[in-house]
């Protein structure tokens, strides 16, 4: 089969897992192709690697669900940085006896770098839950 290349452009895509509330990003090379017949067609690569295009049946890697909601690039991050620059704002954490005095912020810093390490997935991937995305992203911008 003979083509004729045409042009290649990036873009990137944060998706979300309506599923389990898996959350990633994906930067995608677009290749824009003619062959031979003069019919256009277009070819996705991620990493180097010629995958099916992102927008028609995305699937989560984490479940393997396709109900998977397609974003601009940078909801997922944003969240990200949300979440790790956000402290907790609960003055009586559980476990905390009525009357004992508040934590510092420094002792409310180490609670949430706990957490967060506690969350972590080895890899420095982060699962995120989509009531994170959602929340975060579409109600406190």
């Amino acid at each position: 089969m003979s083509e004729i290349a045409a042009t290649t452009v990036h873009e990137a895509y944060a998706f979300a897992c309506m599923r389990c509330g898996h959350g990633w990003e994906q930067a995608y090379e677009i290749e824009h192709h003619v062959d031979a017949s003069n019919n256009a067609f277009v070819v996705y690569k991620a990493d180097g690697q010629r995958v099916p295009s992102p927008l028609s049946t995305p699937t989560c890697a984490n479940c393997g669900g396709h109900v998977v909601r397609i974003m601009r690039s940078g909801r997922v991050s944003t969240v990200q940085q949300l979440m790790r620059n956000r402290l907790p704002v609960d003055s009586n954490p559980a476990g905390t006896p009525a009357g004992t005095p508040a934590d510092s912020p420094a002792d409310a810093r180490d609670r949430k770098a706990e957490a967060v390490a506690a969350t972590a997935v080895p890899g420095g991937e982060h699962h995120w839950h989509l009531a994170d995305l959602l929340h975060r992203c579409f109600n406190h911008q």
